[in-house]
């Protein structure tokens, strides 16, 4: 097996079966707090470390939120910068497969890039990689300019070659990335992420979180978890919040993350007199704790998501949330709690949405929600076991 580690049992006896180890690099921008590096870190926090080895391959040489944890956990981080110069890149790469290694899979998260990514590995001799898509990106590749459309149909030629095993974090990433026909193909498959729901079991005082945030115990407080960029839809958010403002006078916004625009933000909610009601927390580590304990509703107006992992976190919590349409329909876990709208809606009628769904919150209970969340394929311990077969199968193939 081309990277796999053999190791004794305890005692070293020479009559111990060894036992192999799979050896797993995944290549990620970053290990900052986001969807697929939460998840990752889920992942490795759950996965069985006797039997698989996770480092993670990075472009950038800046520390970031995960790096400590990751290295506390028995992995590495591995700067590969400048993947916007393929020529220093490609030997960087080499070397570090060369030095590290062997791996026995390359699990790419860099969208199309993977093409490349995956194109090395090959030419390395790793036997089994894999691109992974977390991101429904066809809006965006429809308005993309020529010299863009050159270098995706590069990449996807490479992701087609070179990919021994395709996934999905949902059926429209994979769609979006594979090709609407990717069900066909007996490499892909859609593999669910999973969160770990302990923090929404733990027993926390609202109060308490409220007063930290400057929050009164009596406001409606808005929540929205993620980066501050187009993606996300600030400006409508911020849009829909005002309309919600004219008809509760205790309304307040919490927004967690940062992000590219986070100045054009401030500055919108500042125009609209806003200011005082909105509340910036930043990128925070304990986001279970501050849905729990200061959320009223859970506000998602994206323009694509890959899935939307933090509505899972969000119906975990038991919020009512308001999302747009485009968001995949696997995330429709608690009913009671879910609302689909368009983006061709007013902000009036989100905002309209908004206060009439806040009612629903008393009509399951949080313990209610978290338990269906729990019986999903979301929970972490699900997802691990299928990502564990996964490998295995993979190598064994």
């Amino acid at each position: 097996m081309y990277g796999t580690k053999l190791e004794l049992s305890e005692t070293g006896s020479q009559n111990s079966q060894p036992r192999a180890r799979l050896r797993i690099l995944h290549v990620v921008g970053s290990m900052n707090r986001g969807g697929i590096e939460t998840w990752l870190m889920h992942i490795l926090q759950h996965i069985d470390r006797d039997r698989f080895e996770m480092d993670f391959l990075v472009h950038t040489r800046e520390p970031c939120s995960y790096d400590e944890q990751v290295r506390a956990l028995g992995s590495q981080i591995i700067p590969c910068p400048n993947p916007q110069q393929p020529w220093s890149y490609a030997p960087q790469f080499k070397k570090i497969l060369r030095e590290y290694g062997p791996y026995d899979i390359v699990h790419s998260h860099v969208h199309h890039f993977s093409g490349y990514v995956l194109r090395l590995a090959r030419q390395a001799g790793v036997p089994v990689c894999i691109s992974h898509s977390h991101n429904d990106t066809s809006l965006n590749q429809s308005q993309v300019g020529f010299k863009r459309r050159l270098y995706l149909n590069l990449m996807r030629s490479w992701i087609d070659h070179y990919t021994t095993l395709g996934l999905g974090c949902s059926y429209q990433a994979a769609a979006s990335f594979f090709g609407a026909d990717w069900h066909a193909d007996p490499r892909l498959q859609a593999l669910y992420y999973g969160i770990d729901l302990t923090p929404f079991q733990k027993v926390i005082d609202p109060a308490a979180v409220r007063y930290e945030l400057a929050i009164p115990e009596d406001a409606f407080v808005i929540g929205h978890v993620g980066r501050i960029v187009p993606q996300k839809n600030h400006q409508f958010l911020i849009e829909i919040v005002a309309e919600v403002a004219k008809r509760e006078p205790k309304m307040r916004l919490l927004l967690v993350g940062d992000g590219s625009l986070q100045a054009d933000i401030e500055h919108q909610v500042t125009l609209l007199g806003l200011r005082d009601r909105t509340i910036f927390t930043g990128v925070r580590p304990d986001v279970p704790r501050i849905m729990r304990g200061a959320m009223d509703a859970f506000l998602l107006p994206s323009l694509y998501e890959g899935l939307g992992l933090v509505l899972i976190e969000a119906q975990a919590a038991g919020l009512p949330c308001i999302f747009s349409d485009v968001v995949p329909q696997e995330v429709d876990l608690v009913k009671l709690l879910v609302q689909r709208l368009s983006l061709s809606q007013s902000a009036s009628e989100w905002a309209e949405m908004l206060l009439t769904k806040r009612k629903t919150r008393t009509a399951i209970t949080q313990s209610e929600a978290l338990a269906l969340v729990k019986t999903s394929p979301f929970n972490i311990e699900t997802a691990v076991k299928n990502l564990e077969k996964i490998y295995q199968t993979q190598v064994r193939a």
